[in-house]
């Protein structure tokens, strides 16, 4: 008798192949969420094999601030052209050039990323709509289910969560309402890094180590650029520094590190203390609520 020995990516590998064609017979117009960072871009890569030889069946959306890393528009419009995918992209500037958000006083715009992306939801009529989120990143992200359903308001109620047993999915929602599809929730940070590893999957550069001009602030390493420039008293150096999240230039910091490979930066993940958002993510640190009350909001 014949034993196959499944290994732990294998395993989230096959639920999150299971996830994706589950939607695409539940649903008739989902969305994928991609911002051109690493689980956005695990995401992609288990699309294309869900449903290879045949083209993913998803458009895929992306909610641009006007302040995201260059590497990172440019890795995302090159995957676009060459698996000629069709991409929707909701602009934050263009709600601040016509009045409909305005400028925050911290000078970040992940949080005005919500509106744009309701707008972007129910003007293409998006009925699931595909996250990266990872219930390890933090403690909002921990509390949704793998479907999780968004009133007409785009709004999430964590009080009013489906159960999911024995893997079944309830898709079931009423005209207006959508259903948001978390496929890695079930990954770690450390198993996302293994299976691009594994998969060999290419990502933006500055995710591993680069030299680059940095200011401290707020114990984050910010880099110098357009969208974030130090004040009076911080200091600039050049570092040697890699990013564990992609978000706004203004609010994402880098790391010190010196990854140059998926490989490598396994082994950096394996021994971190902090999670990847506790350490890099100014706009997580508002509150201890502050994800959840986006989330609320109809946030990611």
């Amino acid at each position: 008798m014949s034993t196959t020995i499944v290994s732990e990516l294998d395993a989230l590998e096959s639920e999150s192949l299971f996830v994706f064609r589950e939607v695409a017979a539940e649903f008739e117009r989902p969305v994928v969420l991609f911002s051109g960072g690493k689980d956005s871009i695990v995401m992609l890569h288990l699309a294309r094999k869900a449903f290879a030889p045949a083209p993913v069946p998803f458009t895929l959306l992306h909610v641009d601030t006007g302040h995201n890393f260059p590497e990172v528009l440019e890795y995302r419009d090159r995957v676009v052209s060459e698996l000629g995918l069709k991409l929707v992209v909701a602009k934050v500037e263009d709600y601040l050039a016509d009045g409909r958000l305005r400028e925050r006083a911290d000078g970040t715009r992940n949080p005005l990323q919500t509106v744009p992306l309701l707008d972007a939801i129910n003007g293409n009529r998006f009925d699931a709509v595909f996250g990266g989120g990872r219930r390890d990143e933090e403690r909002a992200r921990a509390k949704e289910r793998i479907f999780s359903l968004r009133d007409e308001f785009g709004q999430w109620d964590p009080r009013n969560q489906r159960p999911e047993l024995w893997s079944l999915y309830n898709g079931r929602h009423k005209p207006g309402e959508h259903v948001r599809v978390f496929p890695l929730s079930n990954w770690t940070e450390l198993d996302i890094w293994n299976y691009i590893d594994r998969e060999g999957i290419d990502l933006p550069s500055i995710y591993y180590s680069h030299s680059r001009d940095v200011f401290e602030r707020d114990g984050m390493l910010l880099a110098v650029g357009p969208y974030s420039q130090p004040r009076a008293g911080e200091i600039v150096s050049s570092q040697i520094v890699r990013y564990r999240t992609v978000g706004d230039m203004s609010c994402t910091g880098a790391v010190l590190g010196e990854a140059r490979s998926a490989a490598e930066v396994v082994i950096e993940v394996a021994a971190s203390e902090l999670t990847e958002r506790g350490a890099t993510r100014a706009d997580d640190r508002v509150s201890e609520a502050a994800m959840e009350d986006r989330k609320r909001e109809g946030y990611f």
